[in-house]
């Protein structure tokens, strides 16, 4: 295990704070940055990301280029509000329409690579009650200060939610600690050291996410680092201490449910990779129980494991971004 990795790649945001210096920084590389939020039913935290996103990163210190918003088909006010507050707004179907439409985070993200401009990508949920510019900024500087570096994720605590203003401080990143945790321990301890590899929240090189695929749904975080550390290795990762994250909570019946998702991508991923092999195919449905009027009944949830290519395989992706297929 490389423990090297965790002390030199490892950040603390407030590094970065001189947005001066990224500005100059960014300019004198002469590249380009985006924010993609990925949105669904976000009505109630999307207006204040994007006032103090765009105030502070684009009117004050112009270190992002363009703020993007793309939706899965909300049905509260989530599109209306993100026009107001100035935000490129788009539905996931409208883009590439030729294309059989999927409903996902994943898919959200890898079609943001074709409607974004920049060379720089950064990705941001759009749930983060405690909205800050850091957020954006702290996963940019390493990419800025560090040639070596290419793709950052955020780590911070995670107080969850558990009622109407009021915070309980611990108990966040349960999925991670009882499900990618394990597995990294057993598969590939180097990236145990990745503190939060399921967090909403990283930025990366435009050319480093056209080349990877982009599962569907909740796995696209798991599935990412496992591309990531198998094509360029474990040194062109950071990650970067944004100090607190305030998001809704969800019970454990949900949590099982992204849990198998993840699960189904990490043994999918690596078997694709050809890291390790099964001599059993994986099942698509998680099985859980409910009480239906004294009955026990059960719940089932499928999940076929869909993603997108890399999209650099795409005749049009390469023919906007005028690139040759990898």
């Amino acid at each position: 295990m490389n423990r090297d990795w965790l002390k030199k790649n490892t950040f603390h945001c407030s590094a970065f704070g001189d947005l001066k210096r990224l500005v100059e920084l960014k300019s004198k590389k002469g590249l380009t940055i985006s924010l993609c939020l990925p949105t669904l039913n976000e009505e109630k935290t999307i207006g204040k990301e994007l006032v103090i996103l765009k105030s502070e990163l684009m009117t004050r210190y112009p270190l992002l280029d363009e703020i993007v918003v793309v939706d899965s088909g909300s049905t509260d006010d989530t599109r209306s509000i993100a026009r107001t507050f100035g935000a490129d707004v788009y539905k996931a179907d409208d883009i590439l329409p030729h294309l059989e439409p999927y409903k996902g985070k994943g898919e959200n993200l890898w079609k943001a690579l074709y409607i974004t401009k920049g060379d720089i990508i950064v990705y941001l949920d759009a749930d983060i009650k405690n909205i800050h510019h850091r957020f954006v900024y702290g996963l940019i500087g390493p990419l800025l200060l560090h040639d070596h570096i290419k793709y950052v994720k955020a780590f911070y605590d995670r107080p969850i939610a558990i009622g109407k203003n009021k915070i309980r401080p611990t108990g966040g990143g349960r999925v991670t600690e009882l499900v990618i945790r394990p597995l990294f321990s057993l598969f590939f301890p180097d990236l145990t050291q990745i503190l939060q590899p399921l967090s909403g929240e990283y930025a990366g090189f435009r050319d480093v996410f056209e080349r990877i695929p982009f599962p569907i749904g909740y796995g696209i975080e798991t599935s990412m680092i496992l591309d990531i550390y198998h094509k360029w290795g474990l040194d062109v990762i950071a990650q970067v201490d944004l100090e607190k994250r305030i998001h809704r909570n969800q019970d454990t019946k949900a949590l099982g449910k992204m849990a198998f998702a993840i699960l189904k991508t990490f043994f999918s991923r690596t078997v694709n990779l050809g890291l390790i092999n099964f001599n059993t195919p994986l099942h698509d449905t998680m099985i859980q129980y409910k009480l239906v009027k004294s009955e026990i009944q059960p719940d089932l949830l499928t999940i076929e494991g869909l993603e997108r290519p890399p999209i650099i395989e795409l005749p049009e992706y390469r023919q906007r971004f005028n690139r040759k297929a990898s």
